[in-house]
């Protein structure tokens, strides 16, 4: 007869995840993970697989908790362009923010620790990224009709840079004790859409 877990599986996988974006991949050992979960070795391996599989998971649920808030602001009906501000200073803000910016944004971690030489890891972070370009995009699509946005200005591009912005605020905030940085940095760049 087969054994019943004795531990949720989506509060484990929550936790790992919480583990993994404080401290990384390759700082997190399987003997953190057991500890950290309080699962036996075999019970974390029977339901998640390898630590890269396990990492991978915990990848795509903070994925799938983060990205949702951020299309629902920028697909508002009203105008665009208060929003697409609106998320770009709230980036800026979390990275400046001493709580928050030394854990990062677990999308920019992987992307610098493992998506250079894992496949995988590479597809999620592009994954993310596109999701993110795409709902900026078209933000700023909307916020063109709408005669918030200069007409000679390509939103997409407009949108690229945001998302690169944003990410570097991430990498910059988590190594940066200098707040100014990271605002000012953001504020230069949203003049860009006046």
């Amino acid at each position: 007869m087969a054994r019943t877990k004795e531990f949720d599986p989506d509060t484990a996988l929550q936790s790992a995840l919480e583990l993994f974006w404080r401290r990384g991949y390759e700082a997190t050992s399987m003997s953190d993970l057991v500890a950290h979960l309080g699962i036996g070795r075999a019970s974390l391996y029977a339901t998640f697989g390898s630590k890269h599989e396990l990492y991978l998971k915990a990848l795509d649920r903070y994925d799938r908790a983060g990205l949702p808030p951020i299309v629902r602001e920028l697909s508002q009906p009203g105008p665009a362009l208060p929003a697409v501000r609106a998320v770009v200073r709230r980036y800026a803000s979390e990275a400046a923010d001493d709580q928050l910016r030394l854990n990062g944004c677990m999308v920019t971690n992987t992307a610098a620790e493992l998506a250079p030489h894992d496949p995988a890891a590479a597809r999620r972070v592009e994954r993310n990224w596109d999701q993110l370009e795409t709902v900026l995009h078209s933000a700023l699509v909307r916020a063109q009709a709408q005669d918030e946005l200069p007409a000679d200005r390509d939103p997409l591009t407009l949108a690229r840079m945001l998302l690169v912005l944003m990410q570097g605020l991430r990498v910059v905030g988590k190594a940066s004790a200098d707040p100014a940085r990271v605002r000012d940095a953001a504020e230069q760049a949203l003049r860009l859409l006046d």
